[in-house]
């Protein structure tokens, strides 16, 4: 690997290190001060003169405080003189604010992307936005992973003769779809309402369920509204069993706790893009790494190779595995 520097914001701790591990490079530390008044202050405690410097920094709770954090991150990096800047964001919160949808709105994925910009990213690394266009927002190059491969190695323990993969809503379907063609079962999709950010409408499901297993595939869990809503219209349409993957778990509230609750749920899948504390994790609850694969990406972005093969690669192995 050319000269590589890679240092990690307060946010999942946990996750930068195994990155590191797999990548077989130190993480180097960095200091996070809390000033009387409030401010931050952000010290990277190695070399980053003339360096490939990677800031990894999910935006998980409290994101605003860890989004600052990382834009000081940025600032450090360019005014130690480092040759490039890749910000590594597994989870980009702000990817929900993609549009114009009411009067005197803020378009914050947009704005967010200005900011790491103007802080200093020259790329940006991520996983699974929730709205896709918002890769378009960056005016720097962006590496946009998915977790498809990893829910689908783990899925395929499964006996999958009677299965079938469910978007919550049709604005997934097309992620579902490649999904179901992953592990050789139908797709359906149901038809959502959002009346707010914890409360949506399902009004039917489109395909066949009934007597199926059914696997409810979605980018992330916020509160757990959707699935529960979901979760009710399968039932009525009698299908088998459910379990539930998506790559964030975000998981507000008790939002975990109240999709545990559930009966005839038998299992939640998410990844390890955002960190989940050990009180709060459930029998019910699995979570996969996904530092193996942006360890990968790093080691591509750092060596000037493709990225997108990575998906290539990853597809050819399933099908090759599969025969």
């Amino acid at each position: 690997m050319n000269q590589i520097a890679v240092f990690a914001g307060s946010s999942h701790p946990e996750l930068a290190k195994d990155i590191c591990t797999q990548l077989g490079v130190p993480l180097h530390p960095t200091l996070v001060k809390r000033f009387s008044n409030d401010c931050l202050e952000v010290q990277l405690q190695a070399n980053c003169r003339e360096q490939d410097v990677f800031l990894i920094q999910t935006l998980s709770a409290p994101v605003q405080d860890h989004l600052v954090e990382l834009l000081l991150m940025l600032d450090a990096a360019r005014g130690a003189s480092a040759s490039r800047i890749t910000a590594v964001i597994p989870h980009y919160a702000y990817a929900r604010s993609d549009k114009k949808d009411a009067p005197r709105i803020s378009i914050g994925g947009r704005l967010v992307a200005d900011l790491l910009t103007t802080a200093g990213a020259d790329r940006v690394l991520t996983m699974t936005l929730h709205s896709p266009q918002v890769h378009g927002f960056f005016s720097v190059p962006v590496d946009h992973l998915h977790a498809l491969s990893e829910l689908a190695a783990y899925f395929q323990r499964y006996d999958l003769s009677n299965a079938v993969v469910v978007s919550p809503d049709l604005g997934n379907a097309k992620t579902a779809a490649a999904f179901a063609k992953r592990l050789g079962t139908p797709v359906a999709a149901g038809a959502k309402e959002r009346i707010s950010d914890t409360k949506v409408r399902i009004s039917a499901i489109i395909g066949e369920v009934r007597g199926r297993d059914v696997i409810v595939l979605d980018d992330e869990i916020a509160s757990g509204g959707s699935m529960i809503e979901l979760l009710g219209h399968l039932r009525a349409n009698g299908v088998r069993s459910i379990r539930i993957a998506c790559t964030h778990g975000i998981f507000g509230g008790n939002g975990l706790q109240r999709l545990a609750a559930e009966p005839d749920l038998a299992e939640i899948v998410c990844t390890n893009t955002l960190p989940i504390a050990p009180e709060r994790m459930v029998d019910k609850l699995t979570v996969l790494s996904v530092a193996p694969a942006l360890a990968e990406a790093m080691r591509r972005i750092n060596s000037g190779e493709s990225v997108s093969s990575l998906f290539h690669d990853a597809v050819r192995s399933e099908q090759a595995a599969a025969e």
